[in-house]
């Protein structure tokens, strides 16, 4: 006999509600995706690092022509509200002071997985392709960092640019 179990999916305005009140604390990592409030890994030096070096390359590459955010939410739909290792979005003269940047203003994500390659890939993934988001990288840091960045820069970066990631 198989047990039915009902859960409850919150939305965007329920889960930053629950922000405001203090359910969350600021330590607690936590993120909403297709409703169900998700614990985030825990950041470790290699992968702050990556995050910091790709952060640096694209200030250096796209800086004055958008708002690159790194490690800010993001809403994809009413149930998703992920938050991205580096987000580069359009342009708002109020830097999304009134509201967090929705698929439209998104050009690029990037999630720096470390212990989290398989969810990032087979769940954020799809979620960033079904919200219209045009272009998502996942680096993965057990594998060549490098290579993985320098690849994702040869196709963003005209011939005559040097892209190094170190």
């Amino acid at each position: 006999m198989s047990v039915q179990l009902e859960r409850h999916y919150f939305n965007v305005s329920e889960f930053s509600r629950m922000g405001e009140v203090g359910i969350f604390s600021e330590d607690d990592r936590v993120e909403l995706i297709e409703g169900e409030i998700v614990k985030m890994s825990s950041i470790g030096s290699r992968h702050a690092a990556c995050v910091d070096r790709t952060n640096k390359l694209l200030n250096r590459l796209a800086g004055q022509m958008v708002i690159i955010r790194v490690q800010n939410p993001i809403v994809l739909d009413e149930y998703s509200e992920p938050q991205p290792d580096i987000t580069l979005l359009r342009t708002k003269a109020d830097f999304y002071a009134q509201a967090h940047p929705t698929p439209a203003d998104i050009l690029l994500v990037v999630e720096v997985a470390d212990s989290t390659v398989e969810s990032d890939r087979k769940v954020k993934v799809p979620l960033y392709a079904r919200a219209g988001i045009p272009q998502t990288l996942v680096v993965n840091l057990p594998a060549d960092l490098d290579r993985e960045l320098r690849r994702a820069c040869r196709r963003r970066v005209p011939e005559d640019t040097t892209c190094r990631t170190r």
